[in-house]
């Protein structure tokens, strides 16, 4: 089935800026023309692609084919450049999914030396990521999955170093005979959502098995150290940034040097990958530098 391209670009720009009014802006036509555009597609098409709410958002349908125009785009953008064809300054859009503690410790660098493309990230644990991949929802993601999802190339990126802290008043109150698994089992902890199993994963190899603290939910991760700092609980952060908190003593570590490390992978659909060679190679090199090995 071939897409006219005008309806593609309505379609994508009416999700993209959530509403018919700015999409017609954009694209500089009237809404009523935005309308009829998305209206023929969906004619053409069968089925439903914009949720007419406020803002506007995708069916699953629309979502997958403003995915396919994103990767239309991004594909002929590649072949203008390898062929030294006159194309438009328009830039491409490309959907990644990313943890939140590599997109707080080097993931920007890597979209900084990204020039001409327009970043449109999905934040995700690392453990799951790569569903993303999977749906077609995204062309490439940061996960710590070294298995690659079917279609993908995986390129290995080094290691994000956790450390588990605290404040040193709340070490002083609910640790005051050192950290037990019974004093563990009441001590509050924070997760930043119900997919973060790094607190748990750390409590199974320094502290004992099948142990569930209370929970803090903090889905931020300045949060994290901010709240860990003023008492609220204890908490995996990254060690890059800890480390000023602990220089200053605003931090401590629950066991001091017990590390937990996870290994992080850039995966990226195979068709796209041509597509995404700068973008892949400026992702390696700032994780490289970040996390100290090289992918």
């Amino acid at each position: 089935m071939n897409f006219d391209p005008p309806h593609l670009a309505a379609l994508s720009a009416v999700l993209q800026l959530g509403s018919f009014d700015a999409a017609a802006a954009a694209l500089g036509v009237t809404p009523s023309a935005v309308s009829q555009r998305i209206k023929a597609l969906e004619d053409r098409v069968g089925t439903p692609l914009v949720n007419r709410t406020s803002p506007c958002t995708g069916t699953e349908t629309g979502l997958r084919i403003a995915k396919h125009a994103e990767d239309v785009a991004l594909l002929e953008r590649r072949l203008g450049r390898d062929l030294a064809l006159e194309t438009t300054d328009k830039p491409a859009r490309l959907k990644v999914a990313v943890n939140a503690d590599s997109l707080a410790t080097w993931f920007v660098q890597a979209m900084v030396a990204a020039e001409g493309v327009l970043f449109d990230l999905v934040i995700d644990d690392q453990d799951h990521s790569t569903d993303w991949l999977r749906r077609g929802a995204v062309s490439a993601a940061v996960t710590a999955e070294a298995q690659p999802v079917s279609g993908c190339d995986v390129h290995a990126l080094g290691r994000l170093s956790y450390v588990a802290t605290a404040s040193p008043a709340y070490v002083a109150r609910w640790f005051p005979e050192g950290l037990t698994a019974e004093a563990a089992r009441h001590a509050p902890c924070m997760i930043f959502n119900a997919k973060d199993r790094l607190q748990h994963r750390w409590l199974e190899t320094h502290v004992a098995a099948a142990i569930i603290p209370p929970a803090h939910y903090l889905s931020s991760t300045q949060a994290f150290l901010d709240a860990a700092a003023a008492g609220l609980g204890w908490g995996m952060n990254p060690e890059v940034l800890a480390r000023p908190y602990l220089a200053r003593g605003d931090l401590v570590e629950l066991v001091p040097g017990s590390r937990l490390d996870t290994p992080l992978y850039w995966q990226v659909s195979r068709i796209m990958a041509p597509a995404l060679r700068e973008i892949t190679l400026a992702v390696r090199r700032a994780a490289g530098a970040a996390l100290g090995q090289d992918g």
